[in-house]
Protein backbone atom coordinates (compact mmCIF):
# COMPACT_ATOMS: atom_id res chain seq x y z
CA UNK A 1 0.00 0.00 0.00
CA UNK A 2 1.17 3.43 -1.18
CA UNK A 3 1.62 6.45 1.74
CA UNK A 4 -0.36 9.48 1.23
CA UNK A 5 2.79 11.05 0.17
CA UNK A 6 3.47 9.17 -2.62
CA UNK A 7 -0.36 9.01 -3.73
CA UNK A 8 0.03 12.72 -3.40
CA UNK A 9 3.21 13.23 -5.48
CA UNK A 10 2.21 10.40 -8.48
CA UNK A 11 -1.00 13.02 -8.63
CA UNK A 12 1.13 15.64 -8.66
CA UNK A 13 3.22 14.13 -11.69
CA UNK A 14 -0.08 13.16 -13.19
CA UNK A 15 -1.15 16.87 -13.02
CA UNK A 16 1.75 18.33 -14.50
CA UNK A 17 1.57 16.32 -17.77
CA UNK A 18 -2.25 17.50 -17.88
CA UNK A 19 -1.19 20.52 -17.33
CA UNK A 20 0.75 20.20 -20.76
CA UNK A 21 -2.06 19.07 -22.84
CA UNK A 22 -4.28 21.43 -22.03
CA UNK A 23 -1.79 24.07 -23.11
CA UNK A 24 -1.06 22.86 -26.17
CA UNK A 25 -3.48 24.47 -29.27
CA UNK A 26 -2.93 21.00 -31.44
CA UNK A 27 -5.29 19.31 -29.40
CA UNK A 28 -8.91 19.82 -30.54
CA UNK A 29 -10.84 22.07 -27.41
CA UNK A 30 -13.25 19.17 -26.34
CA UNK A 31 -10.24 17.23 -25.19
CA UNK A 32 -8.33 20.22 -23.52
CA UNK A 33 -12.15 20.21 -21.86
CA UNK A 34 -11.75 16.96 -20.58
CA UNK A 35 -8.72 16.72 -19.44
CA UNK A 36 -9.18 19.92 -17.77
CA UNK A 37 -12.18 18.39 -15.54
CA UNK A 38 -10.34 14.96 -14.98
CA UNK A 39 -7.22 17.33 -13.48
CA UNK A 40 -10.07 19.51 -11.17
CA UNK A 41 -11.82 15.92 -10.27
CA UNK A 42 -8.40 14.87 -9.20
CA UNK A 43 -7.06 17.67 -7.44
CA UNK A 44 -10.63 18.23 -5.69
CA UNK A 45 -11.36 16.75 -1.94
CA UNK A 46 -12.76 13.83 -0.70
CA UNK A 47 -11.41 9.71 -1.20
CA UNK A 48 -8.36 9.82 -3.61
CA UNK A 49 -9.82 6.23 -4.93
CA UNK A 50 -13.32 8.09 -6.01
CA UNK A 51 -10.84 11.15 -7.50
CA UNK A 52 -9.05 8.74 -9.67
CA UNK A 53 -11.56 7.01 -10.71
CA UNK A 54 -13.82 9.67 -11.96
CA UNK A 55 -10.08 11.52 -14.13
CA UNK A 56 -9.73 7.67 -15.39
CA UNK A 57 -12.81 7.90 -16.66
CA UNK A 58 -12.85 11.61 -18.36
CA UNK A 59 -9.54 10.47 -20.00
CA UNK A 60 -10.50 7.42 -21.18
CA UNK A 61 -13.18 9.13 -22.92
CA UNK A 62 -11.23 10.93 -25.16
CA UNK A 63 -8.33 8.76 -25.33
CA UNK A 64 -9.50 7.34 -28.58
CA UNK A 65 -11.15 10.85 -30.03
CA UNK A 66 -10.04 10.70 -33.67
CA UNK A 67 -8.84 14.11 -33.93
CA UNK A 68 -6.08 13.63 -31.11
CA UNK A 69 -2.52 13.82 -32.42
CA UNK A 70 -0.86 10.68 -31.71
CA UNK A 71 1.68 12.22 -29.31
CA UNK A 72 -1.21 13.61 -26.81
CA UNK A 73 -3.05 10.19 -27.29
CA UNK A 74 0.68 8.63 -25.98
CA UNK A 75 0.44 11.20 -23.33
CA UNK A 76 -3.02 10.27 -22.05
CA UNK A 77 -2.48 6.92 -22.04
CA UNK A 78 0.56 7.46 -19.76
CA UNK A 79 -1.40 9.30 -17.64
CA UNK A 80 -4.43 6.74 -17.66
CA UNK A 81 -1.28 4.29 -16.54
CA UNK A 82 -0.09 6.23 -13.64
CA UNK A 83 -3.63 7.04 -12.38
CA UNK A 84 -4.16 2.79 -12.84
CA UNK A 85 -1.33 2.34 -10.60
CA UNK A 86 -3.07 4.36 -7.65
CA UNK A 87 -5.97 3.14 -8.17
CA UNK A 88 -4.96 -0.79 -7.52
CA UNK A 89 -3.05 0.37 -4.69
Amino acid sequence: MKSNDEINAAIQQATKQMDILISDTSVPKNVRSAIAQARNELNSTGEYVVRVSSAIYNLDEVSNDINLPQQARTMIWSILSQLEAIKSD
